[in-house]
């Protein structure tokens, strides 16, 4: 996992990745800003009225940091001193020209992919357009005002803050919003973030800083074309079996003021690159906009498949209208075959099923959520998508959930979760609180930019459901919002619900039926698609955090649970010390210090403290931050790999277990597996066990193991173990059979009582193995413990480590002398691979981790620890 240094990662701001067709061409310009002069924070920062050079695509942020005008947003405590850039409005300009061909052109776009957010466009001294909306596409004609050199693009971005303030403050009653800013730049009980189309974590959340951005955040592009243009391709799939695919190719062409005709062309390559078919048809064109669909048929078509249940195999899509090369008349795709379907059968008990089918295969959908990868998103490179979106296949995870409160990724995102095989629940952008949907404006604008990124990524086959919102139907009838707003002012608050019908329940679902090319809806995470009940374990999907949240139950809560699809569950955890010290100096590495304190979003900086309460229950009071890191992260792991195999263990019941959160925004403290610079937490090695296509479930509750052998694909014999043994490698007990897995389900082994199989031993020194062999080999392992952690009594020492060169990598050789707890390998900085991590190791059992990356022997041997419970 190659990581650059904190420094120069910031630094680096790339351009972004957004959808550009091939006929679109980015615009060569020279970019400045300014802060705007006269604004009310000049006074306070002089000389930002200059121009400076700046970077497009990016943020106001990167910009100042890349001239030295700013610290580090990440290291230390700055976001305090920071907060003055979101007040402030900035002016952004380009220069740049037109070639002869381009202005000879009838007709000329500028489109602006991504502007961040109140902006008013200015081309060479007159008004072009006005944006309000982060999420959206702007298009403006520029035919007749360009001009072959010195054309100036002016952009002048206000802040969001200080043009929706004014509105919030007078209205009687205020709707709810999210994370209210402790930095005094917007009042606590005037938030504006839920009234602005912007990334809604801008704001701050619990996992993030707040950093209220403005900028270019992707890129503009500038096309010319004559009489008509296609702007549009997608391929509806109508029927799809394994003889035959009959696909609709669905185009949308622009043409001029007259009308006229022209041929279209239609070619499908196979994922071999061999045409598979072929098709000519002429059409009549009337000015405007027009639609075009066009029949295909393919023999012996290759689906796409989710990873673990088949190949990955995409076509290519290609139209021409009329002959020529112009890029204009030209549109490709890559296209995967596949059928989807939300199931929700109703069961004899009153229930109803929440589960993906892919293809005509039901999915257990096993993974995480993912969040946005940075606070300022156009520094996000495709490196560290595919690092990330790898990591999670490489934990046996099938299927992300991208969350609501962040934006829309780049087509890169989608291209990598194609090619891997990751299903992808897509949440519209909107994180939680409520929504003004009782505005006509607001909803006009939320449909527009729905139907841009519907429109831009339907074509991937990784998507499979569109969901309206995150988490704002339950917040208005489960955490007291409606309650609130009803009691306060009752006539408002039907407004604002009524509005939210309108919005989720209906516009939303419209764009979706419209433009999604069959991919489901559901209107809300968790829901029942408003159905009376938010979030409930009987039907739709769940959100469970009484565990970590509130009332903050054991982890031991998650076995009473049990969900149809669980969407939102998890436990914190700090990032390894290699990425704190990126962020904090070793004297400013205490649970309390204001540099950990800044970097713990939860409970408003007090977070600490419920990761404390979760470590003490089950692992005792952390001897220094170096212990409190290493047991917050094994406690995490420990607690998700419960829930995760009892969801698993609950197939067909429950058919979704998507923990949070797979990635981070900023180095701190979060619910992630995977940290800020790519590095995997103990939980994302325990999560590609228990997400393992074959497993075993050991799952102690009140006295009683209950076993089950877990598998996603075909019916495969094997045998399943017990040993009962000591600490230092006494066999109590044993027990072993024969047993045929069942296909895609759960195989009961059995339950088995504390008093059973102890049988009087000390439980203190006793554990209970649970393992499955296949081949004779063991692939599945857990080891019960009769009490927590802190109170086995594990022998010190436990453990000895040699390391060695083998071959192409390294060898590191464990060898247990007793029953060895949590074995965590640490290199600290050095930038190596770990083949595996957070281990168990019977007595006498010997494990050879593979460890690769460009560092010398001496220097891993002289970096090297390994942390175990034994030896606190």
């Amino acid at each position: 996992m190659h990581r650059l240094p904190l420094a120069v990662r910031l630094l680096l701001l790339l351009f972004a990745l957004g959808s550009v067709p091939a006929f679109a061409a980015p615009l060569s310009a020279q970019w400045e800003f300014r802060m705007l002069p006269g604004d009310a924070q000049g006074a306070a920062h002089p000389g930002l009225q200059q121009w400076r050079m700046a970077r497009v695509p990016g943020s106001v942020h990167t910009d100042l940091l890349a001239h030295g005008l700013i610290r580090d947003p990440y290291v230390g405590a700055p976001e305090a001193e920071l907060q003055w850039i979101g007040l402030a409005a900035w002016e952004y300009r380009a220069r740049f020209d037109v070639d002869a061909a381009t202005l000879a052109k009838a007709h000329a776009e500028l489109r602006f992919d991504g502007l961040d957010t109140y902006a008013e466009v200015r081309l060479n001294g007159k008004p072009l357009l006005r944006a309000d909306n982060a999420h959206r596409t702007w298009r403006a004609r520029v035919e007749g005002r360009l001009r072959p050199r010195g054309n100036e693009l002016q952009i002048v971005f206000r802040s969001p803050i200080r043009t929706l303030l004014p509105g919030v403050q007078a209205m009687p009653h205020k709707i709810a919003g999210n994370y209210p800013s402790p930095y005094g730049d917007e009042p606590k009980d005037a938030m504006v973030g839920n009234f602005a189309r912007k990334p809604a974590y801008h704001f701050g959340w619990d996992w993030g800083p707040r950093y209220v951005t403005a900028g270019v955040w992707r890129a503009v592009d500038l096309q010319a074309w004559d009489t008509h243009r296609l702007t549009d391709l997608a391929v509806r799939t109508d029927a799809l079996d394994t003889q035959q695919a009959r696909l609709a190719v669905l185009l949308q062409v622009e043409q001029g003021s007259a009308a006229g005709s022209a041929r279209v062309d239609v070619e499908v390559r196979d994922p071999d690159g061999r045409v598979v078919a072929t098709v000519q048809r002429p059409v009549l064109l009337q000015p405007g906009q027009n639609s075009v669909e066009i029949p295909v048929e393919l023999a012996d078509p290759r689906r796409w498949w989710p990873v673990g249940q088949g190949a990955q195999d995409r076509y290519t899509v290609r139209a021409q209208l009329g002959a020529g090369g112009d890029p204009t008349l030209q549109r490709e795709q890559r296209i995967g075959l596949r059928t989807v379907e939300l199931r929700r059968e109703n069961d004899e008990k009153g229930g109803q099923g929440f589960a993906f089918v892919i293809n005509g295969v039901e999915i257990f959908a096993k993974g995480a959520n993912v969040i946005p990868f940075d606070a300022f998103p156009a520094r996000v490179d495709v490196a560290r998508l595919r690092q990330v979106l790898t990591a999670a296949r490489d934990a046996n995870m099938n299927m992300l959930r991208n969350w609501g409160g962040g934006y829309y990724e780049n087509d890169a995102f989608f291209d990598i979760a194609d090619e891997l095989g990751l299903l992808v629940w897509q949440d519209f952008m909107f994180g939680g609180g409520m929504q003004p949907g009782y505005d006509p404006a607001f909803r006009a604008s939320v449909v527009a930019e729905a139907r841009d990124n519907v429109r831009r990524l339907r074509h991937h086959p990784s998507i499979v459901l569109w969901c309206g919102n995150n988490e704002e139907e339950t917040a208005w009838k489960d955490w007291g919002h409606g309650r609130d707003l009803k009691a306060a002012d009752p006539a408002f608050a039907a407004r604002v619900w009524q509005g939210y019908v309108d919005l989720f329940g209906n516009d939303l679902r419209l764009v979706v039926g419209d433009e999604g090319l069959g991919v489901p809806y559901w209107s809300s995470s968790p829901s029942n698609d408003l159905d009376h009940k938010a979030n409930d374990s009987t039907r739709g999907d769940k959100h469970y955090w009484q565990v970590w949240g509130n009332p903050a139950l054991p982890v031991q809560a998650y076995l009473h649970e049990t969900p149809r699809f669980m969407s939102e569950y998890g436990l914190q955890a700090w990032p390894s010390l290699a990425t704190v010290d990126q962020i904090a100096t070793r004297a400013e590495q205490r649970i309390d210090s204001p540099v950990i304190r800044a970097h713990q979003k939860f409970m408003a900086g007090e977070g600490n403290s419920r990761l404390l309460q979760y470590i003490e229950r089950g692992y005792g009071t952390p001897k220094d931050f170096a212990d409190f890191v290493y047991l917050s992260q094994v406690m995490q792991a420990d607690g998700i790999a419960l829930a995760a195999l009892h969801h698993r263990a609950s197939r067909p019941y429950t058919m979704g277990s998507l923990y949070w959160q797979l990635n981070d925004v900023w180095p701190g403290a979060s619910w992630s597996s995977v940290d800020y610079f790519g590095r995997w937490k103990a939980l994302h090695f325990a999560a590609r066990r228990f997400f393992a296509p074959v497993t075993l479930a050991a799952l102690r509750d009140e006295g009683s193991t209950r076993v089950r052998l877990i598998n996603d694909g075909a019916a495969v014999d094997a045998r399943w173990r017990l040993r009962v043994m000591d600490v230092d490698g006494k066999v109590l007990r044993r027990r072993d059979a024969a047993v045929t897995l069942n296909a895609a389900g759960v195989t009961p082994v059995g339950d088995f009582g504390d008093a059973e199989l102890l049988a009087g031993a000390d439980p203190t020194r006793t554990v209970a193995v649970f393992e499955l062999l296949q081949d004779g080999k063991v692939s599945a392992r857990q080891v019960v413990g009769f009490v927590e952690a802190k109170d086995q009594a594990l022998p010190r020492q436990a453990l000895r480590t040699t390391l060695e060169i083998e071959g192409d990598h390294y060898r590191l050789r464990l060898h247990s002398k007793a029953y060895v707890r949590a074995a965590w390998i640490d290199f600290g900085a050095l930038d190596v691979q770990v083949e595996d991590n957070l281990l168990d190791l019977l007595p006498g059992e010997t494990r050879d981790i593979a460890v690769r990356g460009p560092v010398d022997l001496a220097a891993l041997r002289a970096a090297l620890q390994v942390k175990t419970l034994n030896d606190r």
